[in-house]
């Protein structure tokens, strides 16, 4: 049997993460595909995309300056609290796939990219980005073209990224803390 096959190792999941991983770093060949993940990279480091996001919204929505300032706070909490977690966690960056990009950390668990991106679409698709949502998929997506981590790095950053951004809607929104 194949050392990864989920019906007879003890670690499927682990089986399964490096079988997803591999499929989408071999899309990454090709050089529009891994052009595009090496640029979202680079433009989510530290959140800097959503940040910036954020910032412009304040900037043209004066009416809702506020909530665009908050959502972007929300933002960069949810990047902070998932630095802690990757500094609890430790998980080491996948080996088994080359990566296309250099990574500002060692640590793979949670994906920050994914935890940014999917705070910013919770964030400020409330407030009617619409492009939003569709760019922080991707850029999950990308995280695993790149090479960087593993599927349940993105799936644990996202849904880390969304708590943060539900947990301080009515923040967002104005309203005291829930």
């Amino acid at each position: 049997m194949d050392r990864f096959d989920d019906r007879s190792h003890p670690d499927a999941l682990e089986g399964m993460d490096h079988r997803i991983l591999a499929a989408f770093r071999m899309r990454g060949a090709d050089p529009r595909v891994g052009g595009a993940a090496r640029a979202l990279s680079w433009a989510g480091e530290h959140g800097a995309l959503w940040l910036a996001a954020g910032l412009a919204g304040a900037a043209v929505d004066g009416a809702r300056r506020g909530a665009w300032l908050r959502g972007t706070a929300l933002v960069a909490g949810a990047h902070v609290v998932s630095m802690g977690v990757k500094r609890v966690v430790r998980r080491p960056r996948p080996a088994h796939v080359e990566p296309l990009v250099r990574t500002a950390g060692r640590h793979s668990f949670p994906s920050s990219h994914a935890t940014s991106a999917t705070a910013a679409a919770v964030a400020f698709g409330v407030l009617g980005a619409r492009a939003v949502p569709p760019l922080a998929a991707a850029m999950c997506l990308s995280r695993l073209v790149v090479g960087v981590h593993y599927p349940s790095d993105v799936a644990a950053g996202a849904a880390l990224g969304a708590l943060t951004a539900r947990a301080g809607a009515r923040w967002m929104r104005g309203g005291a803390c829930d």
